[in-house]
């Protein structure tokens, strides 16, 4: 009986999936080629009207695609739940072998939707409205040389309407040279809030750098509310030796808001907090993973705070984990100075990632629309997890990760092998809950101890105090 009830499941879930497969890959079809022709170069001579015309054109597949993405959540999260509660009543345990068919159809393990979401977002704001994408004369102009060092950041005594250049000294070297961090400064003609961008805090995670360059070429300080602050290399030492922590390793994400009259890399943090933080009305620290890891493009908010969880909504994430701040965190630090604050987590350490910096270029876009202080840009959707966790081996040997980034795995499904250096199987570890992956190890050298992967639980509601694991 729950043979035959087990076949006959199997067949009808597998042509429902065909159906919602067929009709994926006709919408994909059906943007790619809208996308195409809309990407045309316009007419040196187009008319308004034709304008307006190619305006309602994307935004309507804009729609489209973002009711396509919509579409693929809803149906993974339908199959995953008709599959567990078959499970849950007829106890075959045939799930996970279905659930393998199932992640083989195009639209559950293609990001063709997301990408061509992307690309439309990308494409409205390019020409909607006609912002000039070169750099202002400002930022272009001014020699490197001539940029002034000083050491407290006075943003009332700033020009309005355009770019400001400066390093910012945080402290001195062995040498007695101060040890300086670069900043960039937009300052609108009109009163609004202040957004700080840090990057580069761990020294060897490169991908916020430019995405910094690439927004201060693109704003246009006349039509600034507010004023937008840079940083695109926060840890200068760590930055110049290619590496995680401050100049003798400290991880400075741990130590904030740092010490006046501490360790070398307390009184740095501190000067950071100090000179440039607390100028800052919203933060968006920028990350990557670290070395011998991978990580999706995902963001780290309190969701319970409502001005952080709207932040983390806007910032164009494939995934959100919601967890508390750790201690000495500067996300945490500028929480506690009243400092609204998210993490993003833009893709692998010491490299540049042209597609999740241009997706990570859209959040921050849709966070200053949000704000108010350019013009409102699309939002986007992301997966919102309530926890998350790091799974580790309790073994060593040559480690394999199994899934890949932002997609799905369920309970009890394998995730990792273990083989020895003879090439013997050791073990195998296995999902210890449903949920997305979020970020793993790409380094196949495995000690006890080892991070394999980075798993997101999906959950009705938010703890009060969740902690990821993150270190």
């Amino acid at each position: 009986m729950k043979v035959e009830a087990a076949k006959a499941f199997s067949d009808l879930l597998s042509e429902e999936a065909r159906r919602v497969n067929e009709w994926y890959q006709s919408q994909e079809t059906l943007g790619s080629k809208s996308l195409d022709r809309l990407s045309s170069p316009w007419n040196p001579n187009v008319s308004d009207e034709e304008k307006e015309k190619w305006m309602e054109e994307l935004s309507a597949l804009i729609t489209d695609l973002e009711n396509l993405l919509d579409f693929t959540k809803a149906n993974l999260a339908g199959f995953k739940k008709i599959m567990k509660k078959f499970d849950k009543h007829m106890g075959t345990g045939i799930t996970r072998d279905l659930w393998a068919v199932i992640a083989d159809f195009r639209f559950a393990k293609s990001e063709m939707d997301e990408l061509l979401l992307a690309e439309a977002k990308k494409l409205w704001r390019q020409r909607i409205p006609p912002v000039s994408l070169e750099p202002t004369q400002e930022l272009s102009l001014l020699p490197d040389d001539d940029i002034p060092t000083i050491t407290t950041l006075s943003l009332d005594a700033l020009p309005g309407g355009q770019i400001s250049r400066m390093w910012i000294a945080l402290g001195e070297d062995g040498a007695g040279v101060p040890m300086k961090v670069p900043v960039l400064v937009a300052k609108g003609v009109k009163t609004g809030p202040v957004v700080g961008i840090t990057a580069a805090l761990h020294g060897n995670e490169l991908n916020g750098i430019p995405l910094v360059h690439r927004l201060f070429r693109e704003i246009n300080c006349k039509a600034l509310h507010g004023t937008l602050v840079a940083v695109p290399v926060a840890n200068i030492p760590g930055y110049l030796r290619s590496q995680r922590g401050y100049s003798e390793g400290t991880d400075l994400n741990r130590i904030f808001p740092g010490k006046s009259s501490g360790s070398a890399p307390q009184v740095y943090a501190h000067l950071l907090m100090e000179r440039l933080v607390r100028c800052f009305t919203y933060l968006l620290d920028l990350h990557t993973a670290s070395r011998g890891r991978v990580n999706s493009l995902y963001v780290r908010a309190n969701m319970l705070d409502p001005r952080t969880r709207k932040m983390a909504s806007l910032q164009n994430p494939q995934i959100i984990v919601h967890n508390k701040s750790p201690d000495g965190s500067l996300r945490g630090a500028a929480m506690d100075a009243g400092i609204a604050a998210i993490t993003v987590e833009i893709g692998d350490p010491s490299r540049f990632q042209k597609r999740f910096i241009k997706n990570a270029l859209l959040g921050v876009s849709n966070i200053l629309a949000h704000l108010k202080m350019i013009p409102m840009e699309p939002e986007f959707e992301p997966v919102i997890c309530s926890r998350s966790f790091w799974i580790f081996a309790d073994g060593g040997g040559v480690l394999t990760v199994v899934p890949e980034i932002y997609t799905w795995v369920r309970k009890g499904e394998p995730i990792a092998h273990l083989h020895s250096l003879f090439g013997g199987f050791v073990k195998t570890f296995y999902a210890p809950d449903d949920g997305i992956v979020i970020g793993k190890s790409v380094n196949p050298v495995c000690e006890s101890g080892s991070r394999i992967l980075h798993l997101g639980v999906v959950e009705d509601s938010f703890a009060n105090d969740a902690e990821d694991g993150h270190l």
